[in-house]
């Protein structure tokens, strides 16, 4: 699967994201980080790579013992159909403590998500995807920080201009609203 957003890209994105929190303090204080620790040994709870987001974790100059990997055929999943080989599924050996400068993508926006809807337009919702825990940033309605939505979108902006991951917002975005 050849992705087009390069290694530079994500590290710029994740510099972005650095500097904003979808609250102003940790909001893992508000549910005991749930997100992180709600899985067991037995359980494989953790989240896929986006195309291309490898390349950050896999730097030879970076520590990632803290992350359990596995590589998944993109085909053997519900992933779209342009969605060819491997993808990265990683899981946090270390929850809650994580280095939070080398958290994947999905994890520095969560609770927000992208959409894309019927005429083009991407904006951002609120996670709706069922999770095995209730975030209270969701369940609460917690307003988020203006400058944490805004860098987001922009993020999302630049991640959607790659073929693939436009298709997997898409995809998405169509299964959110068959369901509504």
């Amino acid at each position: 699967m050849k992705c087009t957003i390069k290694r530079r890209t994500y590290l710029a994105i994740y510099r972005l994201l650095d500097k904003v929190s979808p609250v102003p303090f940790d909001c893992g204080q508000l549910c005991g980080a749930i997100c992180c620790t709600c899985g067991s040994d037995d359980e494989e709870l953790g989240i896929y790579l986006l195309p291309g987001e490898d390349k950050v974790h896999q730097d030879s100059k970076g520590d990632n013992s803290w992350l359990t990997w596995s590589a998944e055929n993109a085909e053997d999943f519900d992933f779209p159909d342009s969605w060819k080989g491997k993808v990265y599924f990683v899981r946090c050996k270390t929850p809650p403590v994580c280095p939070r400068e080398k958290r994947p993508l999905q994890c520095r926006t969560f609770p927000l998500t992208p959409h894309i809807d019927a005429a083009g337009n991407l904006s951002l919702i609120l996670n709706d995807v069922e999770l095995p825990y209730l975030c209270p940033l969701i369940e609460d309605e917690l307003p988020l920080s203006p400058a944490f939505v805004k860098a987001t979108l922009t993020c999302w902006k630049h991640l959607i201009r790659d073929p693939l991951i436009y298709d997997l917002v898409r995809q998405d975005s169509k299964e959110r609203d068959l369901v509504k």
